[in-house]
């Protein structure tokens, strides 16, 4: 975390054209730019994701390949018939 904390201050003072032996607190450039703390932003996002993930409820989702073994099981398709790019091709497109 530190070691981003750092490149994040070094392109910061870059940005404003200020070097480090200028001796801006990091606080005032930040403001300058108009933007947060790069390890506020993140723990911003983190509990954005832990918010957005504790609120769906029942059953979970379907998978993709939950989905797409229905649909083979559906048009009576399997494994080996889709080897065969052309073959498969077809099949896909004639059952209809």
């Amino acid at each position: 975390m530190v070691a981003l904390q750092q490149a994040e201050m070094r392109m910061v003072r870059w940005i404003c054209g200020i070097k480090l032996n200028d001796r801006f607190p990091s606080k005032e450039l930040r403001e300058r730019l108009g933007i947060d703390d790069i390890a506020l932003v993140l723990q911003q996002n983190r509990l954005r994701l832990y918010g957005h993930v504790t609120r769906p409820r029942g059953r979970p989702k379907r998978t993709w390949r939950e989905v797409v073994k229905e649909d083979c099981l559906a048009r009576k398709l399997n494994k080996e018939d889709a080897v065969e790019h052309s073959k498969w091709r077809k099949l896909i497109k004639d059952v209809r």
